[in-house]
């Protein structure tokens, strides 16, 4: 069975090289929906709590919302770090709160103190699930990604190994030690 829950990200990008409209810098809404399987947990009656699937996912995926998301040969990229580096809002803000913890990966790296996201390539729909699914896919047992943005829409379903060990009194991820962070429960 499958529980799933979905995340509104506001994000400016553009398509560096190509030959249209999306080569302009331009803003979407973006709608994701994370779908994680499992079996039903006989405790808590439920493949994992929709809210700490939000929880798990959106610690990383704040960095993408309202931020601006580049492909790293992008000759603006630079032209952007200087204005805000003029500006003073190269290294943080105060009122950049939104940020979740920096990461850096084979296809993205996020730059959350000036809310920035380089991406190895072009970011389209596709892109975005594939970036989510490798940032994610050891924090929850995804079975499908589905992003849609503007009239731009892409799913993909992925093999479920259902390695993340659960809590079978609330139902969450336990930690590397095998607590519970939620409640404390200790695995054998």
């Amino acid at each position: 069975m499958r529980s799933y829950t979905t995340f509104s990200l506001q994000y400016a990008h553009r398509f560096y090289g190509f030959k249209g409209e999306a080569q302009y810098l331009h803003g979407h809404t973006g709608i994701l929906t994370i779908e994680v399987e499992d079996s039903i947990n006989a405790g808590v009656n439920m493949v994992f709590p929709c809210n700490e699937i939000q929880k798990t996912a959106w610690d990383i995926l704040r960095n993408f919302d309202h931020a601006l998301i580049l492909r790293e040969d992008d000759p603006l990229l630079p032209a952007i770090l200087d204005v805000y580096e003029k500006q003073g809002i190269k290294n943080g803000h105060p009122q950049n709160t939104m940020k979740g913890p920096a990461f850096k990966t084979a296809l993205a790296t996020a730059y959350p103190e000036c809310r920035l996201v380089v991406t190895k390539e072009t970011m389209t729909v596709e892109g975005m699930i594939k970036i989510v699914y490798d940032l994610l896919k050891k924090k929850l047992n995804i079975a499908k990604i589905t992003f849609t943005s503007g009239a731009n829409a892409a799913s993909q379903e992925f093999p479920v190994e259902c390695t993340v060990k659960r809590c079978p009194l609330c139902g969450i991820a336990l930690d590397e030690n095998g607590v519970c962070p939620k409640c404390g429960y200790k695995g054998a």
